[in-house]
């Protein structure tokens, strides 16, 4: 496949996914719980997006890795926070498992990208 067209699709697949979060937070029933880890949730995922189109547009690899870093972070911040809404019964499984399972992938797609860099 080429880079460009991996490229924009995982700039698509990232911000598809803090769409899908948010649209699974506005869905939850509130309590003031909830709200915490949904602001700490729709912050770390769409983090996740917004730092790996930073990471795409990195001026060297240094710049690249530290973004990355920062990408893996976020993504697997946003994989803890569905965890505490799982596993306290806050969402429904069916529909946490589906977003626990993109986010593990995002995480180790990035975590390969970011381990690739000083290889090449």
């Amino acid at each position: 496949m080429d880079k460009g067209i991996f490229v924009e699709g995982l700039k698509n697949r990232t911000k598809i996914f803090a769409i899908d979060v948010i649209h699974f937070y506005n869905e939850l029933e509130k309590n003031e719980t909830v709200r915490i880890i949904g602001r700490q949730l729709i912050k770390s995922t769409t983090s996740t997006a917004a730092n790996y189109r930073a990471a795409c547009l990195a001026r060297s690899k240094n710049e690249f890795f530290s973004k990355m870093s920062i990408v893996v972070e976020e993504a697997d911040e946003t994989y803890f926070w569905l965890l505490i809404l799982k596993e306290r019964r806050f969402a429904r499984e069916e529909g946490v498992s589906v977003l626990l399972d993109e986010c593990m992938e995002i995480v180790k797609i990035m975590s390969k990208a970011r381990a690739n860099i000083y290889k090449n």
